[in-house]
């Protein structure tokens, strides 16, 4: 295991989330306010997610949905849950500014394989498996080479392959690659624009 790998990457991820949150804090304020107005005094998401060895953390995120119901209680598809305000979050990646507060705690890194769903745990292959060798980024190397836009197996293929392959070189140029598609817009939602369906498993080979 490499320096940077074992202390480094870490001691940056600190140093890098308190400083970035207290230059996006008026950004925070601001959004806050308008999800607190906007869903009912929620404008935060908690959710369980796996972390590094599987641990299982409480992610948290910006809220942008809704919690409204149908008549027989269940609630709505996405996207019409999906506010105007939480479009433009989602649309400038503004929704990830609390996870700062994740990698200042130690659940997450700047830069690693997203956190996803617990239910998918059990789906993952063996190869698949090694993206929670180390802690889940707010941003990553299946990010930058299409986000939503790439099907699941290719976006693990880059999880496990950036775990194999980190370096301060490789983390700092994923950085610079996600500020640019941020402001780009890229890859952010699939071609229909809806919100990109759930990880089922990888198909067996056949034989």
């Amino acid at each position: 295991m490499t320096l940077y790998k074992s202390f480094f990457k870490r001691f940056f991820d600190i140093i890098l989330a308190i400083l970035g949150f207290i230059c996006l804090f008026p950004i925070f304020l601001i959004v806050t306010l308008l999800l607190y107005w906007k869903n009912n005094g929620k404008p935060f998401f908690f959710q369980e997610r796996p972390g590094k060895d599987e641990v299982v953390f409480k992610i948290i995120k910006f809220k942008s949905m809704t919690d409204e119901t149908d008549e027989n209680g269940k609630l709505l598809p996405e996207t019409q849950r999906l506010t105007d305000i939480g479009k433009f979050v989602r649309k400038y990646s503004l929704d990830e500014i609390p996870q700062l507060l994740n990698v200042i705690k130690g659940d997450m890194s700047l830069i690693g394989p997203r956190p996803l769903l617990v239910r998918y745990l059990p789906l993952y292959n063996e190869e698949q498996k090694h993206r929670h060798d180390i802690r889940p980024g707010i941003t990553g190397w299946a990010q930058v080479n299409g986000r939503n836009a790439i099907d699941w197996e290719q976006k693990f293929k880059y999880d496990v392959w950036y775990v194999n392959n980190i370096s301060l070189l490789l983390d700092i140029k994923i950085i610079f690659l996600t500020i640019y598609k941020v402001f780009k817009k890229d890859g952010i939602y699939k071609v229909d624009n809806v919100i990109i369906e759930d990880f089922k498993g990888t198909p067996s080979p056949s034989k």
